[in-house]
């Protein structure tokens, strides 16, 4: 079985600490990088962890991580989350158990932010948590890969 999860960011993601810190908090991608390894490792999970500007570079590794083979994905699509068709049909094309976190609560924001269209195909949605969202998705995707070898 499969035991490396991907766990990828979208825009602007590698500026967390300095941007809007009352909305996202002043922890760093390198702190929500630890803590998706600590995460990982209780559940004996590597991660593979990504943070790219470019919608093309996350459809190329999406699709990447069906090639390997991976045990999931852990996606923050941030701004791609309410405009990406393409992030859509590459996590519907790999098959993978997804789930889609965000640090914000999306709902208590902008109307825009409302609406994501990676939700149909994900597993799981979680926000508001803070970076602590990313360790609560870890969690609940290896609570779904062992429940789906029973």
């Amino acid at each position: 079985m499969a035991t490396t999860v991907y766990v990828l960011n979208g825009p602007n993601l590698n500026l967390l600490g300095t941007r809007e810190p009352e909305v996202y908090g002043r922890a760093t991608l390198k702190d929500v990088e630890a803590l998706c390894h600590e995460a990982g490792a209780r559940h004996g999970l590597a991660i593979d962890f990504r943070q790219s500007n470019h919608e093309g570079v996350l459809v190329d590794w999406i699709q990447e991580a069906r090639a390997k083979n991976m045990a999931g994905l852990v996606i923050n699509p941030a701004a791609y989350t309410h405009t990406s068709v393409a992030i859509l049909d590459a996590v519907l094309a790999t098959g993978l158990p997804t789930v889609e976190v965000h640090i914000s609560n999306v709902h208590a924001r902008e109307p825009f932010r409302r609406h994501s269209y990676l939700s149909p195909a994900a597993k799981a949605v979680i926000c508001g948590f803070g970076i602590d969202g990313y360790r609560l998705a870890i969690d609940g995707l290896a609570a779904m890969l062992t429940s789906s070898k029973d």
